[in-house]
């Protein structure tokens, strides 16, 4: 894993971490579309921010189809 990798794995795992902490003995659920949720739409923005909003490079960065992001941008109601 790479350094950068890391580090934002690391970041999860603290969020998780308090999220169960915060939780104070209630059943969690949907964890992961949860997490998905919150961790797709920033990643997106700034990606395209990077991309300087080419959604060709932003997918190709992304690892993803350009119209699939097309949709993420619709469904996720980013701005461009």
């Amino acid at each position: 894993m790479t350094p950068r990798a890391s580090e934002i794995a690391e970041c999860v795992r603290k969020a998780l971490e308090k999220y169960f902490k915060d939780l104070d003995g209630e059943r969690p659920r949907a964890i992961h579309e949860m997490v998905l949720k919150n961790v797709e739409k920033p990643m997106i923005e700034v990606v395209l921010g990077h991309a300087d909003g080419n959604q060709t490079v932003a997918a190709k960065w992304l690892g993803i189809n350009r119209n699939t992001l097309r949709k993420k941008i619709e469904h996720l109601k980013i701005k461009m």
